[in-house]
């Protein structure tokens, strides 16, 4: 079997580096996770580019939502994208649709040609598109290196057969990554229904930041858990799944 890649989302320097100490091979950046990643900061990228070595995917994306964007918006994402890769971004991305779900190729190929020497992403607007298959073909054609898919599904797992045909109708000309409700425990039977050789996924628990606890005010915090919580990367539980992929890939040598 082929070395697994594995993909670790991040949204702080922190993150990025408890995710690289974990096993990553690759990260992607994005803030508010609970919406689905939306851009970083650049300050967030250049930090995290001075502490980490493996590559980092930034996140291109002005809102929660969807993916049919006004004309400002396409604007900000221009941008952000072009200083994004001058700070040394290894790669973006993105996703434009159109309000019909179908895969916006003007767009989408704007920022492509941005990224010359660096990796495209389709993220997965790609789960939403009515014909997904037409729609790779779409996206081959622009040159992206790769699409982030859990198989129009809300798992990957659940969406294995057609992750599988994914990577069939690729034949190499693009690569697939499947991401959605990976974990250690499922990873494997994941691996061998698809024949995927990279995955993403989030690695995060609950932190609690003291500052605000004699205040019965609050300023955000993750559902079920105490007042001024955030998400942060566990290393643990980064290493743990690159214990799973590297035995798997002994035991198939």
């Amino acid at each position: 079997m082929t070395s697994i890649l594995l993909e670790i989302i991040a949204s702080t320097v922190d993150d990025c580096v408890a995710a690289e100490s974990g096993g990553a091979d690759r990260i992607e950046l994005c803030a508010a996770i609970a919406t689905g990643g939306l851009t970083p900061s650049l300050g967030t990228l250049i930090e995290a580019k001075k502490r980490v070595r493996v590559p980092i995917m930034v996140m291109v994306r002005p809102r929660a939502g969807g993916f049919c964007y006004s004309e400002a918006d396409f604007a900000v994402m221009q941008r952000d994208a072009g200083l994004l890769l001058e700070h040394g971004a290894d790669g973006i991305v993105l996703g434009f649709l159109h309000s019909n779900g179908t895969v916006d190729a003007t767009r989408c190929g704007k920022l492509v040609e941005f990224a010359i020497g660096k990796q495209t992403v389709f993220h997965r607007a790609f789960d939403v598109v009515p014909d997904p298959l037409s729609a790779l073909d779409a996206l081959i054609d622009l040159g992206f290196k790769r699409v982030l898919t859990g198989g129009q599904r809300k798992t990957a797992l659940e969406g294995d057969a057609l992750i599988r045909q994914l990577i069939g109708r690729a034949g190499g000309r693009i690569e697939v990554l499947a991401g959605g409700g990976v974990r250690a425990h499922n990873v494997r039977q994941l691996l061998e229904a698809t024949h995927c050789t990279q995955v993403h996924m989030t690695a995060f628990s609950a932190r609690t930041d003291p500052s605000t606890s004699i205040s019965p005010l609050t300023f955000g915090s993750l559902p079920g858990s105490p007042a001024s919580s955030y998400e942060h990367v566990d290393r643990d539980t980064v290493q743990r799944m690159r214990v799973v992929l590297d035995a798997m890939t002994a035991k198939a040598e």
